[in-house]
């Protein structure tokens, strides 16, 4: 048997802070959403002034990363270059998805929407790094 880390509410509420200082600090409103292992909700906050649809595509966001384990961008870059059918995937194709990763193992993810793509996922990058303060968890996996 393999013993496999979890996502604390604690955990989440660091990367929670780590996010939405990394959104203020940039004048930015956005939803942070935080999933564990299996893609459910930890963690679901709208700052104020965040466009309400965000507070439902962050979580897919998030949910995107854990069931591929990869970062939501993937998505969005297959359908810029054509692949369309990846639009048919039980995805959300915008970049602003992280996944976290420890020994080799999705842990979790974060996800950030409400402004341009590249921002959503510097605010969820923010997220990630609060676990150990270097933007990777021990035994990481790039």
């Amino acid at each position: 048997m393999k013993t496999i880390r979890v996502l604390t509410l604690e955990d989440a509420r660091r990367m929670a802070a780590a996010a939405e200082a990394e959104a203020r600090r940039s004048g930015w409103n956005v939803s942070i959403a935080i999933c564990d292992a299996g893609g459910h909700a930890l963690w679901l906050q709208r700052m104020d002034g965040a466009p309400l649809m965000s507070a439902q595509i962050a979580p897919e966001k998030a949910r995107t990363c854990v069931l591929s384990g990869k970062p939501s961008k993937v998505y969005e870059d297959m359908v810029n270059q054509g692949r369309i059918a990846a639009l048919s995937m039980p995805v959300m194709p915008l970049e602003g998805g992280e996944p976290l990763y420890f020994d080799g193992h999705v842990i979790g993810a974060v996800g950030v929407s409400g402004v341009q793509a590249v921002q959503d996922a510097q605010v969820a990058r923010a997220g990630v790094a609060a676990l150990d303060g270097t933007g990777h968890l021990p035994g990481v996996q790039s």
